[in-house]
């Protein structure tokens, strides 16, 4: 079973690829974002591990759900359930521009990539806990995953 990571040369370049294979008009399977939400949303959550964006602390029954959901797809290499509650901080419900929302995540993304090369990911996430440089990768390849799924790319 192969678990797919960010810091995997070939899959980092597989989801810049479907990234550009998105359209305007590109309808969600589920969800209520359209196609500039979901880039700008996908953007936010890699600013997490940049420490552009901190996440507000949350209960102990919410942590340790998160604990176990993290290792429930790394386990099982499950994929992100689909209309899965977010922070507020992440959840975009306003209008954006296609082409500056599409420019912006590959430029975080490769912000996350320098990231990752220089041995500067966090080592906790308020929700999922203790995280390591594996754990990041393979996470943050699984939202993004996810989000190009709905949109179907």
């Amino acid at each position: 079973m192969v678990k797919k990571s960010l810091h995997n040369p070939v899959f980092f370049d597989e989801i810049i690829n479907r990234i550009h294979n998105l359209q305007q008009h590109s309808k969600p399977r589920w969800g209520k974002m359209n196609v500039c939400q979901m880039m700008r949303h996908c953007n936010h959550v890699l600013q997490v591990p940049l420490r552009k964006i901190e996440l507000p602390e949350i209960n102990r029954l919410f942590t340790a759900i998160g604990i176990i959901t993290k290792w429930e797809i790394q386990v099982f290499n499950n994929g992100i359930p689909r209309n899965m509650p977010t922070f507020q901080k992440l959840i975009i419900n306003f209008e954006c521009d296609f082409e500056e929302e599409k420019e912006s995540l590959l430029r975080t993304l490769e912000e996350y990539h320098v990231c990752f090369k220089n041995e500067n990911l966090p080592d906790h996430h308020v929700l999922f806990g203790k995280m390591q440089s594996k754990d990041w990768g393979f996470l943050e390849y699984k939202h993004l995953h996810h989000h190009l799924k709905q949109f179907s790319v």
